[in-house]
């Protein structure tokens, strides 16, 4: 083996937990040599959130004034107009309307750091679950055999190394995002500690010696003394406590995965460990029965996601300028509810970008009547913003980079409108 990262990538490697406290010794220690970034040196961060299962975006922000999404769902519809009894649509610009549930944001899209990315999806129509999310994940909405991540390519096209932890996933395995060549991490727990080595020779939960005998029998020995010290340094970190961290003064996470996915990614954050790109994830969209207006399952999933964004976005606050976080849903639901009281597979969703350089308050997209001439396929909302656009232009604009060329290879539109 030529190399640690070469080590890594055959082993997969999956960090199950860290501990938080100062910035540890070896992060100090490589912070002083040529190939890693100081931790201590501000960058910037970049959260993404996928919602898998396929948010009905119009739903979560609806076009309340259109005639045809109020006859396609008798049952489902919401409006902005004050009723007597139950609650109505969060007005936002006197066409879209946010879900009651998602309170949360109100103040955020107010105060103009909150945008809403309508009409936004994928350009393939697939309406399967699981490759609609491998082709958003990879970034090549027609290529089934890309090899690696966006997210892991975004990394590669920052133009510096940094620390182990500069790209964290907080999810039991390594999404589909950050597969590829460069080092990336998946944490489920930062309260438990494993190791696990997915499909290394010496088994998938190889137990810590393993790991440490696996440097040593390496040939090099500087590669040997960089894999124990880092290896210490986990073991360090694992002394320390994170079951007692508290978030700052006023802020309740809601005790959901996302909201701890948050929490952590939070405190990585205040670690200052040189964390770069975390990644965390929302599940329970695909509402195919029962959806809900006020109540039921969709209204508590838009809870949680915006009240465990809005929390996490208060705990970071001293750090907000250096951070963007965005959303995104592998496909949207269609215009029309089904007979069982909810939604099916369809095409648009929506997206929420947050963050001090984001040209926030603002419902971004063209979103046409929902006439049946307007609608992809005769039932769905049609997809007028690539994914692409969204992400291509919160890489550029946040993380600095610039070739959409080797970041989205099959890609060559134009911006969003998401960022200043």
């Amino acid at each position: 083996m030529s190399s640690r990262k070469a080590f890594l990538q055959k082993a997969g490697l999956a960090l199950f937990s860290i501990g938080v406290g100062g910035v540890p010794a070896f992060l100090a220690t490589a912070a002083g040599s040529d190939k890693i970034t100081r931790p201590y040196k501000k960058k910037k961060i970049l959260v993404f959130i996928f919602q898998r299962g396929a948010m009905d975006g119009l739903m979560a922000v609806t076009p309340f004034t259109d005639s045809f999404l109020k006859a396609a769902r008798p049952t489902l519809f919401m409006d902005a107009a004050k009723a007597s009894a139950g609650k109505s649509l969060i007005d936002l610009d006197g066409r879209f309307g946010l879900h009651p549930s998602m309170g949360a944001f109100e103040s955020l899209f107010r105060e103009k750091r909150l945008a809403i990315a309508h009409g936004m999806g994928s350009p393939n129509n697939t309406r399967s679950h699981f490759d609609a999310q491998d082709y958003m994940e990879s970034g090549t909405p027609f290529s089934k055999g890309t090899a690696s991540g966006w997210l892991n390519r975004a990394i590669g096209l920052m133009g510096h190394d940094g620390t182990p932890f500069r790209a964290v996933s907080i999810t039991a395995a390594l999404p589909r995002s950050f597969y590829g060549d460069n080092e990336t991490m998946a944490i489920s727990n930062l309260q438990d500690f494993a190791i696990q080595l997915k499909g290394n020779p010496m088994g998938a939960n190889a137990a810590a010696k393993s790991f440490e005998e696996l440097y040593d029998q390496t040939t090099t020995s500087l590669l040997s003394k960089t894999g124990k010290e880092s290896f210490e340094a986990i073991k360090m970190l694992q002394k320390t406590d994170v079951k007692n961290y508290r978030p700052a003064t006023g802020v309740i996470y809601p005790a959901s995965p996302l909201g701890n996915s948050l929490k952590q990614i939070a405190q990585m954050i205040k670690m200052d460990v040189g964390l770069e790109v975390a990644f965390a994830e929302s599940g329970g969209w695909d509402t195919h029965f029962n959806q809900g207006t006020e109540n039921g399952i969709f209204a508590r999933n838009v809870a949680d996601l915006s009240n465990s964004i809005a929390a996490f976005w208060k705990d970071i606050e001293p750090m907000q300028d250096d951070i963007t976080l965005m959303t995104s849903t592998e496909f949207g639901r269609t215009v029309k509810q089904n007979g069982t009281g909810g939604t099916d597979h369809g095409r648009a969703s929506c997206a929420f970008i947050l963050g001090n350089d984001v040209n926030g308050g603002s419902v971004l997209g063209d979103i046409k009547p929902l006439s049946i001439e307007n609608l992809a396929d005769g039932r769905d909302l049609a997809v007028t913003t690539d994914f692409r656009s969204i992400f291509s232009e919160v890489a550029n604009a946040h993380l600095h980079i610039n070739d959409n060329k080797i970041l989205f290879p099959e890609w060559s539109g134009g911006k969003a409108g998401v960022m200043k």
